[in-house]
C-alpha cells in the first residue's frame, strides 16, 4: 500500500487539476452565452434571406439560375472544413476528421486518388490531426475561428465565390458541428456549391408578390453571393458555439471524475492511515509486554 506521503500528494494533485477543470467550465459557459446570442441572430438574418430568394425563386416565370447555381465543369472538389483552435473539448475535433476521411475515402474516392481535392482548413487541432493521418491540406484560415468576424469571413468566401465562378471547382461542401444544446453537436456536411434553390413545389408556405426594381435577374445575382457569405459566417458561429458546449461538457465531466478520484484516494488515505496506526498500537504494546516479560 502506497504511505501517507504519496497519497497526500496525489489527493492535492488531483485537486488543483479540479480547479482548473472547474475554472474553464465556467469560461466556456460564459463564452457560450455569448456565442449562442451571436448564433441566434445570424440564424434567423440567413432565413429570412433565404426566404425572400426562395419567394423570387416561386414568383419568377422562370427558373431563376446564376453562376453560384449552376454546375460547372471543373475537375476539383474544395472541402471547407470547420473545428478548432484548442483541444480539451472531448470529440469535437476529432469527429469533423472521421467525417473528412469518410467523405474524401468515399463520396469523393476518385478526386483523392487523382489530387484534385483542395482543404480548406479552419482550425489549428484538425489541421494536425488530418495531416497526422496523411491527409494534406491546401489553404488555412485557423485565425477565422478564434473571432468570426463577418468582415475576415467575407474575404474567404469570396475567394471561394471567385474560384467556383471561374470554373476552378465543380463543388464545395462545408464540413462542421451543428450547435443542437450545450451537450449535443452534430457533424454536418453540406453542399455550399452550387447553391440549391428548392423547385417548384418545395415551399412550405405561400410565395409573396414583390416589386422589383430593376429586374429579377440582377436582384438574384446580387442577393446569393450575400446569402452564401452569410451561411459561411453562420457555419463558423454554429462551430464557435458548439466548441464552447463541447468543452464546457468536457470540463464539467471532468470535475465530477476528479471529485470520484479525491474520494477514492482520501478513502486510500484514511485506510493506510487506519493501518499505521494499528501498527503503532501493536508495536508498542509488543514493547511494553516485553519489558514486563
Amino acid at each position: 500500500m502506497a504511505n501517507l506521503k504519496d497519497i497526500r500528494t496525489r489527493i492535492n494533485s488531483v485537486k488543483t487539476t479540479k480547479q482548473v477543470t472547474n475554472a474553464m467550465k465556467m469560461v466556456s459557459a460564459a463564452k457560450l452565452k455569448k456565442a449562442q446570442d451571436e448564433m441566434t441572430n445570424i440564424r434567423y438574418f440567413t432565413s429570412k434571406l433565404a426566404g425572400i430568394i426562395h419567394d423570387l425563386n416561386f414568383s419568377s416565370d422562370n427558373q431563376i439560375s446564376c453562376v453560384y447555381t449552376e454546375a460547372n465543369k471543373g475537375k476539383k472538389v474544395a472541402i471547407i472544413v470547420i473545428a478548432s483552435n484548442r483541444g480539451l473539448c472531448g470529440a469535437f475535433n476529432s469527429n469533423i476528421v472521421k467525417a473528412v476521411q469518410s467523405l474524401i475515402n468515399t463520396k469523393f474516392q476518385n478526386e483523392n486518388n487523382q489530387e484534385n481535392i483542395d482543404i480548406y482548413v479552419i482550425g489549428k487541432q484538425v489541421e494536425k490531426m488530418l495531416k497526422m493521418r496523411g491527409v494534406k491540406t491546401q489553404y488555412e484560415y485557423n485565425d477565422l475561428i478564434h473571432t468570426p468576424k463577418y468582415d475576415k469571413t467575407k474575404i474567404l468566401a469570396k475567394k471561394i465565390l471567385d474560384s467556383y465562378a471561374s470554373g476552378q471547382y465543380n463543388k464545395v461542401i462545408v464540413i462542421y458541428n451543428e450547435f443542437v444544446n450545450a451537450a449535443v453537436q452534430n457533424v454536418q456536411s453540406y453542399q455550399f456549391l452550387p447553391f440549391l434553390i428548392p423547385k417548384e413545389g418545395e415551399a412550405s408556405r405561400e410565395s409573396m408578390q414583390y416589386v422589383l426594381e430593376p429586374d429579377i435577374n440582377r436582384i438574384i445575382y446580387s442577393l446569393i453571393p450575400e446569402m452564401l457569405q452569410s451561411m459561411l459566417f453562420q457555419v463558423l458561429l454554429e462551430s464557435q458555439a458548439s466548441e464552447h458546449g463541447a468543452r464546457m461538457t468536457s470540463m464539467h465531466k471532468a470535475t465530477d471524475n476528479a471529485n470520484e478520484l479525491i474520494n477514492d484516494l482520501q478513502l486510500a488515505y484514511n485506510k493506510a492511515r487506519q493501518s499505521a496506526i494499528t501498527n503503532e498500537i501493536i508495536e508498542v504494546t509488543g514493547g511494553a509486554n516485553a519489558l514486563r516479560g
